[in-house]
């Protein structure tokens, strides 16, 4: 299967973090498939610079460690933005609505722990729980 890490997701694989589960820190590790989209390092840059996210990481960084884990990043394209038209407004985060619209048009299963996402009768999910927003 092939799966897509949302940016919670990403961010707690890369950090190490026990708030990604046991299990799915193993899939990662193990699967042969995996992807994150350009706009989670867009994201987290983003919250970098506003001061909503203590990460010291540089982008460089992130994209060597995606390289050693062997997570392939995926770029925007523009299929991704006329399926973000048709998506309902179940979700208004933007990068979320990329990243959703990004697993839709790939046929990629998306890791998030964000339960409106798995409200997106398009999306297949995995783990998803309910977010803290």
């Amino acid at each position: 299967m092939n799966y897509m890490l949302d940016s919670c997701a990403f961010i707690w694989y890369i950090e190490t973090s026990d708030r990604l589960p046991e299990e799915i820190r193993e899939l990662i590790d193990t699967e042969e498939h995996m992807y994150v989209s350009i706009a989670t390092f867009w994201e987290i840059a983003i919250k970098q610079s506003t001061g909503k996210l203590d990460l010291e990481i540089t982008m460089s960084e992130l994209e060597a460690k995606c390289a050693e884990n062997k997570i392939a990043i995926l770029p925007l394209e523009l299929p991704y933005f006329e399926r973000i038209k048709k998506l309902p407004l179940i979700h208004r985060d933007p990068f979320d609505r990329v990243i959703i619209a990004t697993a839709i048009e790939e046929k990629l299963t998306l890791i998030t722990n964000d339960g409106k996402i798995a409200q997106y009768e398009e999306v297949k999910t995995l783990w998803q729980t309910t977010k803290e927003d």
